[in-house]
């Protein structure tokens, strides 16, 4: 990858602040005028010390780097301010020159020489792994690099492409690293963001990787009639693909041109009748006819090709020409058009076509081919011959998940591990329901009527069958039993729909949240607020998590600055939460102002359910709860490791 830059301006002037290749010198280059010389370098042995390079805080709107250079034999330090101007990646751009002019300034004082890289010139072992992540690596030229963790984790350019491809994401990334604490610096926390997302980067490295394969050019290409003038654009991409699949047009422009212009080349081309020919379209008379590129109409350009076809073996079972003359039907009805051999003259485009196809199919690399499968014999024969009592087991592939017994974490103290269900069938006496069930089965031997033999009764009232003597709920069968079921399934069945007719909105970290296009009654801007505040909670709860189970004791101020950051979480959501409870009420309000308009116009109440109305901080509560009790489970875990530690310190 390019050593670190980003757009900067320099006393007022757009420009581009950029690190040398070999990490000795800083440079600024004007954007205007295009291609102009660099208009500042600082060579990193002017900056004495990192306290040289002061940039501005995180909570800052303004992005910038400030350098003092002491130039040799000069008696005071130089100022030079950058400030970085773009709108998603400014901050990270400025992290990255100054960790890395952090780092050369560091070497030049130890007086150790920073470490070669692959190519030869000398940078810093992080450029070196950025070097092997540049965005030529991931356009194909090192496919690893797409499967390397460590490499996408370093790639900036990626990180910036895919930022600016996904708004939701960089909203998400600016929003988490504004609130971030200071204790976490921003390169810390931009390391720590993006080790969660491998998947997405991966992804979006893949997607960049692709691009468009070879295709029938020449049918592509179409007349315009403009100003009652037919015209024709070709690209250069289009030409040079022309010239790949058809070696004939490559050679007629070449024995042709510069004896012909090449606009006039082109255009007496795509008006002969070699480009009907090469398109696999039948001539006639009426066609135009060109003294110059008619005399190539009889050359072959598959000849090479039906040399390689004469000389090799087709099987009699697709060879239409050979079947002709050992088994000819001379009688009877004429076999097909396709199955009759004829000359390339009569159907020109079927052969056209598959030769093409042939030839664009022949530089494209098969993804179909088992690379473990034997090379020079077919499978079977393999396996034959393959010594299984001499082969070892397969190694298993498989991932081991070491999970610990985490539910304690979201289960309430009163809760009991025993479900339900359990606590309800361990109350019940046994030889009281064997009695029933041999009742049940005795009424069904002697009653063919299912209904009564399953205690079902139409004509009684469903009060008089809700409970039985002893107090206990009534008969499977019962009118009751029946509507608690029904509910039941009406309730399953309308979740479901819920989640199939509405698109999961998936966050950034990767966990499904709320029902996106089912706002629950919230306005839209409530909405995307509570996003984003789910969105930036879950980063730092991730941060929290991390950092607290490193059991590392030199992050411990780190984990308190990431539970007071949890606490204004916590603020944050009970903000949205009376927001919305705010918007909800102007709802009210206004169903109140129709209820009075309605009852004054007409003399009559209309009688609405306030408490029906959507939305609201028991909406907020209801999406939130989750995130609002893992932050409570996180500062519980917090508090408990606290009170253990001071135990110890005190002992």
């Amino acid at each position: 990858m390019a050593p670190p830059r980003g757009s900067a301006t320099y006393k007022k002037k757009d420009g581009t602040l950029a690190l040398s290749k070999d990490s000795q010198s800083v440079s600024w280059t004007p954007v205007a005028p295009p291609g102009s010389e660099a208009a500042l370098t600082l060579p990193v042995s002017t900056i004495t010390k990192s306290s040289d390079l002061q940039q501005t805080p995180a909570t800052s709107a303004k992005v910038m780097l400030k350098v003092f250079a002491q130039a040799p034999g000069a008696q005071g330090s130089e100022t030079h301010v950058f400030a970085f101007t773009s709108a998603t990646t400014a901050r990270a751009e400025a992290d990255s020159i100054k960790d890395a002019l952090s780092k050369a300034i560091q070497s030049a004082k130890t007086g150790r020489g920073l470490p070669a890289a692959p190519g030869g010139e000398a940078s810093s072992a992080a450029m070196s792994i950025a070097n092997a992540v540049s965005s030529k690596a991931c356009m194909g030229g090192d496919p690893d690099a797409l499967y390397d963790d460590s490499k996408l984790q370093q790639d900036v350019e990626l990180q910036q492409a895919l930022l600016k491809a996904n708004p939701l994401l960089s909203k998400t990334f600016m929003e988490s690293l504004r609130t971030k604490p200071e204790s976490i610096t921003s390169s810390q926390f931009t390391a720590q963001f993006w080790s969660t997302r491998i998947n997405l980067l991966r992804a979006h490295a893949i997607e960049k990787s692709q691009k468009r394969g070879a295709y029938n050019v020449l049918s592509s290409i179409k007349p315009m009639t403009v100003d009652n003038a037919t015209r024709l654009s070709i690209s250069k991409e289009q030409i040079q693909l022309i010239f790949n699949q058809h070696s004939l047009v490559k050679r007629v422009y070449d024995e042709n041109v510069p004896k012909l212009s090449e606009e006039a080349f082109w255009s007496r081309f795509f008006q002969s009748r070699l480009f009907k020919k090469l398109k696999g379209e039948r001539l006639s008379d009426k066609d135009p006819t060109d003294a110059i590129l008619d005399r190539y109409l009889q050359l072959d350009e598959d000849e090479d090709r039906a040399r390689r076809l004469m000389a090799s073996h087709v099987p009699h079972i697709i060879d239409v020409e050979g079947n002709e003359e050992n088994h000819s039907q001379r009688k009877g009805n004429q076999p097909d058009l396709t199955m009759r051999p004829t000359s390339i003259d009569k159907v020109p485009i079927i052969r056209t076509l598959n030769a093409l196809s042939e030839k664009i199919l022949s530089r494209v690399t098969p993804n179909d081919v088992d690379p473990s499968l034997p090379i020079g014999v077919d499978e079977e024969t393999f396996n034959e011959l393959a010594l299984r009592d001499l082969q070892g087991d397969v190694e298993e592939n498989r991932v081991i998940l070491n999970i610990k017994n985490q539910a304690r974490f979201f289960s309430s103290n009163n809760e009991s591990s025993v479900s339900a269900d359990a606590l309800l069938y361990a109350k019940q006496d046994p030889a009281k329901v064997l009695n029933g069930l041999r009742s049940d089965i005795a009424k069904a031997s002697t009653n063919t009527d299912l209904s009564t033999a399953i205690g079902v009764n139409d004509d009684s009232d469903s009060s008089d069958e809700e409970h039985t003597v002893n107090g206990t709920d009534g008969h499977v069968g019962s009118k009751a039993a029946l509507a608690a079921a029904t509910t039941q399934m009406l309730a399953a069945i309308s979740q479901q729909r819920l989640q199939n007719d509405n698109e999961i909105y998936a966050s950034s970290s990767g966990f499904s949240t709320v029902q996106y296009s089912s706002t629950s009654g919230l306005p839209q801007a409530i909405f995307d607020r509570l996003s984003l505040t789910h969105a930036t909670t879950t980063e730092f709860l991730q941060h929290f998590w991390t950092a607290f189970l490193s059991g590392d004791p030199a992050r411990a101020e780190e984990i308190g600055k990431l539970v007071e950051t949890l606490d204004r979480a916590m603020d944050r959501i009970k903000a949205v939460a009376d927001d919305a409870e705010k918007e909800r009420q102007k709802e009210v309000d206004k169903w109140k102002r129709q209820v009075t308009e309605y009852f004054e116009r007409t003399g009559r109440k209309r009688r609405v359910d306030y408490e029906s109305i959507p939305g609201g901080a028991k909406a907020v509560d209801q999406l939130l709860a989750p995130t609002v009790k893992a932050i409570e489970v996180a500062e519980r875990e917090y508090r408990k490791a606290l009170r253990e530690q001071q135990v110890e310190d005190g002992n």
